[in-house]
């Protein structure tokens, strides 16, 4: 095979020959230039696999450089060299679609790692790996769309949208299709895990540094090294914790709890949130540079109710995977399915045909589809609506309920009277009944408990 060829764009002679002699010791041929005008003119004579470049060069910016690119239609991943701390900089050339940038002064190691992922990207978009979204409607092709181009960067991603809409399916596909789909990726949810942990369990921690620490832990950046971290409702991290997460994010180090040496590390951030990150930076709850540096580029995946026919798709998909691929559903189900809004999105149609499916045979009427109303918090306990009737009133009260109703029924009720009693603090609350917290807040979304 042929050696990759990189375009080095510098006017330092000293950088330009560093950048040189370190591409050429990882067997791939180098151009070299100090200047826009030069490299524009390299990069539409001949094909690059990767191209480094400067950001402030004579006659414009690294920028400049990657926008002229873009409006070509050059898939050639670009690295742009900032000066050290300049944070905004790098921010700038992600929002451009710069593939990663590298400070000076330079480091190799770092380098060689920047390198070597960049040479990994796809030359073309990816739709493939094991994570699909499905769906046919106009958003669900501009999401898929979108996702391809973000892959081949390594800029954070945060990604929004209502629960249950598929945030983490969304993250997956996005590491699957990028430079680093056979390294880790390790999905967290932020609010699942206590406070006074949350240290030891992002950067590690060394035996023997706090009591209870009886031998060496790795944390979860260091588990996903060259590969991916998803930190899913991260609009949970407490204020101490977004301080620290910003530090490693900016310097790409960490120190685990209990040592002295920082440590490095290679990861891609992907983040997501059903919450307003805007709302809660606006009233000091979220960190506006923290803000900033995971939101580079923004994802919203729609709401079900928004996809139209995908309702549909998603429902055959569904009863197959459920083993009940030859189940038919009667008219009037297919018409309480599509005229319902899902407020929980897909995971609330997948519980409702996994209900469906428990309680019918072959064939699913509209009596087997059993949606719940939401019960809003502070609500009279009597006050919990009990199951809609296929016409979309509730059951006569004197029919005889399921057992399956009854129990969510009582169940939510007990997790109602809890939240009322630690006046809605949801870790006093999953304490009382001896839930964790993950525990909880997906009892909580799968009741409608909001």
């Amino acid at each position: 095979m042929a050696r990759p060829v990189a375009l080095v764009v510098d006017d330092e002679p000293d950088i330009r020959e560093l950048l040189a002699m370190t591409l050429e010791r990882m067997d791939i041929e180098t151009s070299t230039c100090g200047d826009v005008a030069t490299a524009r003119d390299r990069l539409a004579r001949r094909e690059f696999q990767l191209c480094l470049t400067d950001m402030r060069l004579p006659d414009g910016d690294g920028i400049e450089l990657i926008e002229w690119m873009q409006g070509r239609g050059l898939k050639t991943p670009v690295a742009v060299i900032t000066a050290h701390g300049n944070v905004e900089t790098a921010v700038r050339a992600l929002k451009a679609g710069a593939f990663d940038f590298i400070s000076k002064p330079l480091d190799v190691k770092v380098l060689r790692k920047l390198v070597g992922s960049a040479l990994k990207v796809p030359r073309t978009d990816v739709t493939g790996g094991k994570a699909q979204l499905l769906g046919e409607s106009a958003v669900i092709e501009r999401l898929r769309h979108t996702i391809g181009k973000v892959a081949r960067s390594q800029a954070p991603v945060h990604i929004t949208g209502e629960s249950g809409t598929g945030k983490e399916l969304v993250a997956r596909m996005i590491h699957e299709q990028g430079a680093r789909a056979e390294a880790p990726f390790v999905p967290v949810n932020c609010g699942a895990i206590p406070s006074e942990l949350m240290e030891s369990e992002f950067f590690g921690h060394r035996k023997g540094s706090f009591t209870g620490a009886v031998s060496d832990k790795t944390g979860l950046f260091q588990s996903a090294e060259g590969g991916t971290l998803f930190m899913d409702e991260i609009a949970d991290l407490p204020l101490p914790m977004q301080v620290k997460l910003l530090r490693v994010i900016q310097e790409k180090t960490l120190r685990p709890v209990g040592q002295t040496a920082e440590v490095p590390v290679d990861v891609r951030i992907l983040s997501a949130t059903h919450k307003d990150l805007r709302a809660l930076v606006a009233s000091g709850q979220f960190r506006e540079d923290l803000y900033y540096r995971i939101n580079v580029i923004e994802l919203r995946v729609p709401p079900l109710r928004d996809r139209g026919n995908d309702t549909e798709l998603l429902t055959a998909h569904i009863l197959k995977r459920l083993g009940a691929g030859t189940a038919q559903l009667t008219p009037d189900a297919r018409a309480r399915l599509l005229a319902y809004r899902f407020p929980g999105n897909v995971r609330e149609l997948e519980n409702v045909l996994e209900r469906a499916v428990a309680l019918s045979g072959d064939l699913i009427t509209a009596d087997d589809i059993q949606i719940h109303q939401a019960t809003p918090i502070g609500a009279p306990l009597g006050a919990i609506p009990g199951p809609i009737a296929p016409n979309g009133a509730p059951k006569d009260a004197s029919a005889a309920p399921l057992l399956g109703d009854r129990l969510d029924s009582l169940e939510r009720e007990t997790i109602v009277a809890a939240l009322k009693e630690h006046r809605y603090n949801k870790t006093a609350t999953a304490r009382t009944l001896g839930l964790t917290l993950r525990a909880l807040r997906y009892r909580m979304q799968k009741l409608g408990i909001d």
